[in-house]
């Protein structure tokens, strides 16, 4: 009898996607599928604890620009148009009163709500340029001088808008890249960076080593703990948690064949993965602080892996654990990163980055979850 061929995981993939996005996407799946399978675009997040003279300065005479920085000011600019508009209504439009008088209370928009972290500088070319950042260099104490990575990556932890000496958990740390990040905003009062691998913990203490000096990275308690079981570790201990679930990779999925979770072989793998990212959800709201936030993030374009968890996690919560927590309108990302990155419009929950030829980051989805 002859053996069936053995097909490759990265054309099993790409079946599978074809079978999934292209109903979900509809005609934007065929450019998202093209920029899937063309080279990423990446992002140099600079490193504020390496001294590096003129590194900005350097960067932008590369035509790069920190897009974190360009979304603050037009935050603002769009806060000081809502602010002429609110007083020109008080002064001009009956409709601002509540017929005695008084006015009516204004609704604050989320622009208002959710300031952008000035302290996290991340430079990208622009749309349409593929220009490659060149490899990071040392400073006179071995302090590498930014992380490579894919810029949207960055959104989840913007999203979580960590205030002064909140207490973080990153549940789910390694390789370390939004640990690193975290760590640029200089505000966590303490930082818990877990993964259940010890291989991958490995990479997130090489990572820390490579890039934070050694008296702040001593504050930071990085443990290889199953974080499924967090809640019952340290429940109710953190301000604002991140859980960046393991997932289907699509990009990865779709490009390399090597450790690709639709070999064959991970079949079963895959199949639960909807079920652990649950049990990572759950336990990053049971580790949260009545009134915390947790941020729940992928890598994949997969409604089964983005949407459908955040929901059903919202579910048990509250049936199972009589914990209420609500989802966050985080609209006003898409406002003011859209010329860094493309979104998808019709998300229920969160936001999702989609890849696109002129501005290859993601996929990318992230959702906020408030615990009340």
């Amino acid at each position: 009898a002859t053996t069936a061929p053995r097909i490759a995981p990265t054309r099993l993939a790409l079946h599978h996607f074809d079978a999934s996005y292209a109903p979900q996407l509809g005609e934007r799946w065929p450019a998202v599928r093209a920029a899937l399978l063309c080279e990423h675009k990446y992002g140099a997040l600079l490193n504020n604890f390496a001294c590096v003279d003129r590194l900005a300065e350097q960067l932008e005479l590369l035509h790069a620009a920190d897009f974190i920085s360009e979304a603050a000011e037009k935050a603002q600019l769009l806060q000081q148009g809502t602010e002429g508009e609110v007083k020109r209504g008080e002064c001009t439009s009956p409709e601002g009163s509540d017929g005695d008088g008084m006015m009516a209370p204004v609704e604050t928009s989320p622009l208002l709500r959710a300031p952008v972290s000035s302290n996290i500088k991340c430079y990208t070319f622009p749309r349409g340029d593929i220009t490659r950042f060149r490899p990071a260099w040392p400073d006179a104490l071995g302090v590498l001088s930014y992380y490579l990575m894919d810029a949207a990556s960055l959104l989840p932890v913007l999203a979580l808008n960590v205030q002064p000496d909140d207490f973080v958990l990153d549940l789910c740390a390694a390789p370390g890249g939004k640990t690193l990040a975290l760590l640029q905003t200089g505000a966590c009062g303490y930082l818990a960076a877990n993964d259940v691998s010890i291989s991958r913990t490995k990479r997130l203490h090489q990572t820390l080593n490579s890039y934070i000096p050694k008296n702040v990275r001593e504050t930071v308690s990085v443990t290889s703990h199953d974080g499924r079981v967090w809640g019952k570790l340290e429940g109710g201990t953190f301000h604002k948690v991140l859980v960046d679930v393991p997932c289907t990779t699509d990009r990865h999925s779709a490009m390399e064949d090597d450790n690709n979770i639709f070999h064959k072989r991970r079949t079963k793998e895959r199949q639960m993965l909807p079920m652990l990212q649950l049990q990572l959800l759950m336990a990053g709201i049971l580790a949260t602080k009545p009134g915390g936030e947790v941020v729940y993030s992928t890598c994949s374009l997969s409604q089964l892996q983005n949407e459908y968890v955040v929901e059903r996690a919202i579910e048990i919560a509250e049936t199972q654990f009589n914990i209420t927590t609500h989802a966050e309108d985080l609209s006003h990302f898409r406002t003011l990163f859209q010329d860094t990155f493309s979104f998808f419009p019709d998300c229920r929950l969160g936001e999702l980055v989609l890849p696109h030829l002129t501005a290859n980051f993601g996929p990318m989805y992230f959702c906020k979850l408030r615990r009340v």
